[in-house]
């Protein structure tokens, strides 16, 4: 991002943030007692060059994210990582809905390599993998089931994009009872503005935008 344009947002946030403290907002939910790590469209189609849901700044977002997933692994914890696919791309019963008018939703084809997790992050074969077809990871699949099956109480989200499937997520994440927690390096997304919009307003009202380190801290002490 431009230094001036970060800058000036800063500025803005640094502004705002006391009129939300003065309202009540920025609280924390803090975190539980058992974590799951869920890793958002971490794909091909977001993660590589020369697609159309190409998002800036992941040569920095999957070192940091890489981090992460080395703590979960490490102390036996569920990793659940998501794709967004689709089988049928056209005519009324196409399931992508109505979003295919809004997104080039076709371009993510099920079966394809571009909606494939990319292989930098070495998913295991022990790690669940959902194939969404919405926004939120919680939209029409088990993850909610699971989650509760594993005795979680807190969500650590990461991946992309920052204004679309991560920050839907974690509005689910909390409605469903679990503790948001979103870890700033690892959060990507095609514009850089978006990132560091959503980061900050997420933190206001949904979860804990919490940074690498806290984050990795938190998981040597506690679990």
């Amino acid at each position: 991002m431009d230094p001036e344009i970060k800058a000036a947002l800063n500025k803005l946030f640094t502004n705002d943030s006391a009129l939300y403290q003065e309202r009540g907002f920025q609280r924390r939910v803090g975190w539980g007692k058992k974590p799951a790590l869920v890793v958002i469209d971490m794909a091909n189609a977001w993660t590589r060059e020369d697609n159309a849901f190409t998002c800036e700044g992941m040569e920095t977002v999957i070192p940091a994210l890489n981090e992460v997933l080395a703590a979960f692994r490490a102390k036996g914890l569920p990793i659940i990582f998501t794709t967004t696919a689709y089988e049928i791309i056209e005519g009324e019963h196409s399931d992508m809905g109505l979003w295919g008018r809004k997104i080039p939703a076709e371009v993510l084809c099920a079966g394809s390599e571009a909606v494939e997790i990319d292989t930098r992050l070495e998913r295991r074969d022990d790690e669940m993998l959902i194939v969404k077809k919405q926004a939120s990871a919680f939209r029409g699949t088990n993850l909610q089931s699971y989650l509760t099956a594993c005795g979680v109480d807190t969500v650590v989200v990461t991946g992309a994009t920052a204004s679309a499937c991560v920050r839907a997520t974690v509005e689910d994440a909390i409605a469903d009872g679990f503790r948001p927690i979103i870890v700033r390096e690892c959060i990507g997304d095609r514009i850089a503005g978006a990132v560091e919009w959503n980061l900050y307003d997420m933190d206001a009202k949904f979860g804990d935008v919490e940074p690498l380190e806290a984050v990795l801290d938190h998981m040597r002490r506690n679990t």
